[in-house]
């Protein structure tokens, strides 16, 4: 199991967006120069963001991307989804398991049950959980306003 770049990519312009003030706008450069994002990639990622309704796009010299709710109300679920990414606990690599047989059929069980806990754990984990997390990491740091995460 592992985030992948599109995801991590995906969850650090998220967050960056959350620790702007009033969630932004933030330019892509500017964010991109934050969290040492490719560009190109960084737009097209925030324009899946944007289609999904969690970021809204601002026009003019003051533009740039947006929240477009409440960092409580998207979760990490949420922004995997819309850049078409999951996390899934797979079974060990090699595993020839038969669902036939009850020891394996259990095993399967155990999978499918780490992946349920797994799916809403990402479900009930906000932007606004990871917003105070990151804070509170620059807190530890002596940062104050430097938002690169």
């Amino acid at each position: 199991m592992k985030l992948t770049t599109r995801g991590d990519y995906s969850v650090r312009a998220m967050l960056d967006l959350s620790l702007q003030p009033g969630f932004g706008p933030a330019s892509v450069s500017a964010i991109s120069a934050r969290q040492h994002l490719p560009m190109p990639y960084l737009e097209k990622l925030l324009i899946e963001l944007r289609r999904a309704g969690l970021v809204k796009s601002i026009r003019g010299a003051h533009g740039g991307y947006k929240l477009a709710k409440k960092p409580t109300q998207i979760s990490l679920s949420d922004i995997l989804v819309a850049v078409g990414e999951s996390l899934v606990a797979e079974t060990p690599a090699g595993s020839t398991a038969d669902p036939n047989l009850a020891a394996d059929w259990v095993t399967l069980m155990v999978w499918r049950r780490l992946n349920e806990k797994l799916q809403a754990a990402l479900a009930s984990i906000s932007l606004a959980d990871l917003y105070y997390d990151a804070r509170s990491w620059q807190a530890a740091q002596g940062e104050v306003s430097n938002y690169i995460v």
